[in-house]
């Protein structure tokens, strides 16, 4: 199994991230050992500057390469929300330098997700919304509509450069809104209404 994630798919975080509005998809990949089920976060001792990203996450159903954006559909069934946290400090040490920067992205734990999936024959896709909140204050609203690729897009794209296979997720980019996380704080999402995770800082 493995995690892509993909950068800048909403123009407004772009925007803030002052960077440059992507004409194609960009992605990168997080190990397994990020992922992090129905459990609390522990903030790690290497960054002081941990950023959160909430993203919608889709599981792909079944082995697939080179993939028409047209057939891309038949390859998920279910989306949930996660968190692709950040060390933005090293993150910007390595912009820096030119380095690659798995290290400020790619850790143990970066990548919390919910255990809840909801079946996109339950909802209606293209207006689904997404909330995330911080110590009950809403940080994020992202909804599919804003996307600047769609998920079919993304798997089509994706699929031409790496096999997808059956368990992999793909974080889909997050909206506007990321900021910095402390210890004890309360994170929570919703999606459509639905509760989805909920999970403290330690």
């Amino acid at each position: 199994m493995k995690i892509i994630c993909i950068g800048r798919n909403y123009a407004e975080h772009a925007k803030e991230m002052k960077s440059i509005i992507p004409t194609e998809p960009i992605f990168f990949m997080k190990p397994d050992v990020a992922l992090l089920k129905d459990a609390d976060f522990y903030y790690p001792n290497f960054t002081s500057d941990l950023h959160f990203e909430c993203e919608i996450v889709v599981k792909i159903d079944k082995a697939g390469k080179n993939i028409e954006e047209k057939f891309a559909s038949k390859y998920y069934s279910e989306i949930t929300l996660g968190i692709d946290f950040t060390a933005r400090d090293i993150q910007t040490q390595c912009k820096e330098k030119g380095l690659p920067w798995e290290k400020a992205k790619a850790f143990d734990n970066s990548a919390p997700i919910s255990s809840k999936w909801i079946k996109l024959t339950e909802i209606d896709f293209p207006t689904t919304e997404f909330v995330f909140s911080q110590n009950g204050e809403i940080r994020q609203i992202g909804k599919t509509s804003d996307m600047l690729f769609s998920i079919d897009k993304l798997i089509a794209y994706v699929s031409k450069f790496v096999t997808l296979k059956t368990g992999d997720l793909i974080y889909t980019g997050t909206p506007a809104g990321v900021g910095p996380v402390a210890i004890g704080d309360l994170l929570t999402a919703t999606l459509n209404g639905e509760n989805m995770f909920e999970f403290k800082v330690k």
